[in-house]
């Protein structure tokens, strides 16, 4: 047994991602390219061991937001393609040197990247062209394609291996004619960049919600992100949770009406028949969020639920375990097949990207392989 176990875990069942890739790899064309995002520690799943899963698993190409994210990566000998989706201007070295693939999305981080591309004579390093088509965040607009064109026609340094989009709502139904009016822009102006450009790079605009409802629009690549870790956009579609969220009890206390009050600030109370109470370490800075406190959440404790109690500590909560079976050392499960990370999230009024991503390095991952 790993000695994790004993103590906080975010196990990482490789059998459900594997699962996960395989339903949205049969939603594809055989030969469409699957990139896997691992940004943000792989959505709070570990990058190093996610990436490296999914490079068994048979993925093209993996995304991470940062360059240092890139390099952990390199460094860790994950070898798949990686496109560096916020490359900024500030680590082309560190790029060059660990063959990170920079997204551009504007024509001043292209001459700041060819500028560097020149003094170490490297000619065609693969770039990556964002266009905006309507999220308004990172980009070229239409009206700056002209001198984006007017640039590339005469740069060696750089070679455009692939232009892609993000689409802003493409899990909401209502939102769908704005998702289409994105992809009919991405496809006139990827069109005209592989015009000016005189070769066709890879298109990719879809995120996950978007393979599920959109995939006739799959082109070359598409982008799997939260679907990957076990949540799909369609209400009839149940993924496989990859994460879940293990602590072990650390006390259990059996109190009395005149025990009083539980936990800081005094906002756990002692039931008039008497409370028993087990505490686990995972708080706030575990990717808890003090908002489940008070029984606000209820979480797996051999087979019960038991609700929280009191206020949520840094490091340690409490919980109610009266008449559920349990001692000091037994199991409980934060969050996985049960409770789902939907549920807490749904509590919170949340997205459970924000949950898994909030869980810290700290907490030990662990592959599981069956």
């Amino acid at each position: 047994m790993n000695p994790a176990e004993d103590f906080s875990r975010l196990e990482l069942k490789l059998p459900s991602a594997e699962r996960n890739y395989r339903y949205f790899r049969s939603l594809l064309e055989p030969e469409t390219r699957m990139l896997v995002l691992v940004k943000a520690n792989a959505y709070g799943h570990g990058a190093v061991e996610f990436a490296s899963m999914m490079q068994r698993a048979g993925a093209d190409y993996l995304a991470v937001a940062l360059p240092l994210e890139g390099v952990e990566l390199r460094k860790a000998g994950v070898s798949l393609p990686v496109l560096v989706l916020t490359a900024g201007t500030d680590f082309f070295e560190e790029m060059i040197r660990y063959g990170l693939e920079p997204s551009i999305p504007n024509l001043e981080t292209l001459k700041a990247l060819v500028s560097v591309l020149n003094a170490h004579g490297i000619k065609d390093f693969p770039v990556h062209i964002k266009l905006d088509t309507g999220m308004h965040r990172l980009g070229f607009m239409t009206a700056e394609l002209p001198a984006l064109f007017d640039y590339l026609k005469g740069c060696s340094a750089v070679k455009v291996v692939s232009t892609f989009s993000h689409l802003a709502a493409a899990e909401d139904p209502a939102e769908d004619s704005f998702t289409l009016s994105q992809i009919e822009l991405f496809r006139k102006n990827a069109a005209a960049l592989g015009e000016a450009l005189g070769y066709k790079p890879m298109w990719h605009i879809l995120n996950s919600a978007g393979i599920e409802r959109f995939s006739q629009y799959q082109f070359d690549m598409v982008r799997l992100g939260i679907g990957i870790y076990g949540i799909s956009a369609l209400p009839d579609v149940r993924l496989s949770p990859v994460a879940s969220l293990k602590v072990k009890i650390l006390q259990i206390k059996t109190l009395s009406p005149e025990d009083g009050t539980i936990g800081y600030g005094r906002h756990g109370h002692v039931a008039p028949e008497g409370t028993v109470i087990a505490t686990i370490p995972c708080g706030y800075a575990d990717g808890l969020d003090r908002h489940l406190g008070r029984g606000n959440a209820s979480f797996s404790v051999n087979g019960h639920r038991a609700p929280t109690i009191g206020n949520i500590c840094m490091d340690m909560c409490m919980l109610d375990v009266t008449g559920i079976p349990c001692k000091v050392g037994d199991t409980v499960t934060i969050f996985g097949d049960d409770p789902t990370i939907s549920e807490l999230a749904e509590k919170l009024d949340t997205i459970p990207y924000e949950i898994l991503t909030s869980v810290p390095r700290r907490i030990e991952r662990i592959i599981v392989r069956k």
